[in-house]
């Protein structure tokens, strides 16, 4: 009987610490605005036509999949096959998509999606969690202003380098200090 009260104590701790990502529905900016316009990107992500990140713009597309979000940069392939399973689209910066006007254009905009999913890896492989935060803020910063990146929502950030949003909050207020004062 024991037993049968810690198998379900565990059931209960798993659907509560892993609930279902339906905070995907309504991803709030830092501002405290909804973002909507993701919407209709959606749709053309679901369209089955492949697009192509501007390269002549500081421009961007978080997507978020299931379990995990994945950034296509300047340059990079949206849409067709490889995003049917994205459910939520989040633009960065002035966001525009091309039509690809050839196959090998089209080929080029697949390696460079792969180039910015080998980027996020290489900061996933840091075993710090605050360290993989630190790192993705300074990447992003890189490509954009202050000012927009501090705009994103921490769970984007999470989901891209695989840790809590809590971390990434700790991360954004503490910044490059918080090493030093946790050892995890």
């Amino acid at each position: 009987m024991d037993s049968e009260q810690h198998q379900r104590y565990q059931t209960s701790m798993v659907s509560t610490y892993c609930p279902e990502t339906s905070f995907l529905d309504s991803i709030v900016m830092s501002d405290g605005t909804e973002q909507s316009q993701g919407s209709d990107i959606l749709t053309r992500l679901h369209s089955g036509e492949v697009f192509i990140v501007n390269s002549r713009r500081r421009n961007g597309l978080l997507l978020f999949k299931r379990y995990h979000a994945e950034f296509a940069g300047p340059g990079a392939a949206v849409g067709g096959d490889y995003d049917c399973d994205c459910q939520r689209a989040l633009p960065i910066g002035n966001l525009s998509l091309l039509i690809p006007e050839s196959n090998e254009e089209r080929q080029k905009a697949y390696l460079i999606r792969r180039q910015w999913i080998r980027l996020i890896k290489q900061i996933t492989e840091n075993p710090l969690p605050g360290q993989r935060v630190q790192k993705i803020l300074d990447q992003f910063e890189q490509y954009f202003p202050p000012e927009i990146v501090a705009l994103l929502p921490d769970v984007a950030f999470a989901l891209l380098v695989g840790v809590l949003p809590q971390t990434v909050g700790i991360v954004r207020r503490l910044g490059s200090d918080m090493n030093s004062k946790f050892n995890y």
